[in-house]
């Protein structure tokens, strides 16, 4: 038994099932229009495979398995509370004030500007990329045409504001997700991506400053805004007041509060403030956080904004994430991931390449596998082992697989991201690529912290005697009958 769990599978045969999910990726997402769970699924059962002909028992793989998936409960239970604090904050009139106010920051003199810093406050409160650009994004891109300014430019903007939410808020999947594949806590992980994202956007909205002079002294048609927000001021009630929740779950972020009590504390918060200033009744406010919050102003746009939410939004991601975690336990087991790891680090030898091993990981898997969740799992699993033998914490993966992971999904015309993006907004990945800066920038920046060491957190010897005990504990307890 001792030498079977030692078994070494060759790397040939490593990237075996690696060559066929991407394969089988881009049949069912391109040509077939499907999702990427079935693909995961039969990927695994090919990784199962070759593990059991190279010598593996199936024991041992469904162990692995299950060890993994177990890895993600937290960000599921995170996810599901997400869903009911995103369906009660909307019906409580919390997002649709966040992007009331957004809109109203928007000038005719710097207008990428604005137009980046929308999306930004927009994809905070929602925590989607993709509500972000499909909504707020496609009236924005209407407002730029009319303005005389290149479609490639707005959209870049748009794209950078919509990822920085969808990279911090601690309402996104991918935010949740990066932390539970690398054993970080999240708000432990959103405090450390401040590090890297803050000048990163800076950076980005500095050069939208530049980008938008030049259009500076045309006027701006605001009746694509005004329909937005007269249409959220009818709806709703709209105060500042309604800002406190989310000032709250920064709050959370700063004073380190448990992300699960604090969620179920803005959820429960969110539904408060639905009853006292919506006057929504219990029966509405508990459809909203379980079904999510639907919209029926009459406006196209706004109700596409507004329709969203609630616990069972949450069960297509919850279920590609037990799909990945599958396919990665079945590699990680059998120790394929490693084989593969291995190969890719055998150059690394010092941090700063190590990082720039991750970076390049995390963008060839957005570019091989088509979807960002596989760009932060499978490299989360192949470097955490590495990333803790050089006794580095596991936030300083977390936050590359999102530097990386989660922000050139969108640049690739192929990957779900990009497809996304450019059937939305109407402009192609590579024509908007140049103009999303803050996209190009962070996994720059992320690089050159890792050949500088700055903010790249180490164990100490405590904690790295600890991190060993942990790594000898014994799962042979869990039931042997599935």
């Amino acid at each position: 038994m001792k030498k079977k769990t030692e078994l070494v599978i060759p790397f040939r045969w490593a990237i075996v099932p690696v060559i066929y999910l991407a394969l089988v990726l881009v049949y069912v997402l391109r040509f077939l229009h499907g999702d990427p769970h079935i693909p995961l699924i039969s990927a695994a059962a090919v990784a199962a495979i070759v593990a059991v002909f190279s010598g593996y028992r199936w024991e041992k793989i469904r162990t692995g398995m299950i060890n993994t998936i177990k890895i993600s409960l937290p960000a599921i239970l995170v996810l599901m509370i997400i869903g009911m604090i995103i369906g009660t904050w909307i019906t409580a009139g919390i997002v649709p004030t966040m992007i009331y106010y957004g809109l109203k920051i928007i000038s005719p003199r710097v207008f990428l500007l604005a137009t980046a810093l929308i999306c930004c406050i927009v994809s905070l409160a929602t925590g989607s990329s993709w509500t972000t650009a499909g909504t707020v994004g496609v009236a924005l891109i209407g407002i730029g045409k009319g303005f005389g300014i290149p479609l490639p430019m707005v959209a870049g903007a748009i794209i950078s504001g919509a990822y920085f939410g969808d990279k911090m808020s601690p309402l996104s999947d991918t935010t949740n997700l990066a932390p539970a594949v690398t054993g970080a806590k999240l708000f432990e992980h959103i405090r450390h991506m401040v590090y890297t994202t803050g000048p990163s956007l800076v950076i980005a909205l500095i050069l939208y400053t530049f980008l938008g002079l030049r259009y500076g002294g045309k006027d701006l048609d605001m009746n694509a805004i005004n329909v937005i927000l007269n249409g959220l001021s009818d709806q709703f009630f709209i105060s500042p007041v309604l800002l406190l929740p989310p000032l709250l779950v920064i709050g959370m972020v700063i004073f380190k509060v448990p992300a699960i009590p604090g969620l179920l504390g803005g959820t429960v918060l969110g539904g408060l403030f639905a009853a006292l200033f919506q006057h929504t009744s219990l029966n509405d406010i508990v459809q909203s956080a379980h079904y999510g919050f639907v919209a029926a102003t009459g406006n196209e746009a706004i109700d596409n904004l507004l329709t969203r939410g609630g616990l069972d939004s949450m069960m297509w991601t919850v279920s590609l994430i037990l799909c990945a975690m599958s396919f990665a336990g079945v590699l990680e087991s059998s120790g394929m991931l490693k084989a593969i790891a291995l190969k890719i680090i055998s150059v690394a030898k010092s941090t700063g390449s190590l990082v720039t091993a991750t970076v390049l990981t995390c963008i060839g898997t957005n570019m091989i596998a088509g979807d960002q969740y596989l760009a932060i799992v499978l490299p989360g699993r192949m470097f955490k082992k590495i990333y803790d033998d050089r006794g580095l914490k596991p936030k300083n993966l977390s936050r590359i697989l999102e530097d990386a992971g989660t922000l050139t999904s969108s640049l690739i015309p192929w990957n779900s991201g990009g497809a996304f993006m450019f059937a939305t907004l109407g402009v192609y990945p590579f024509a908007y690529l140049p103009f999303a800066f803050l996209n190009l920038i962070n996994p720059l920046v992320s690089i050159f912290y890792g050949y500088t060491g700055f903010t790249i957190e180490k164990y100490t010897e405590a904690e790295l005697k600890v991190l060993r005990e942990i790594e000898k504990t014994d799962y042979s307890d869990i039931e042997e009958d599935y």
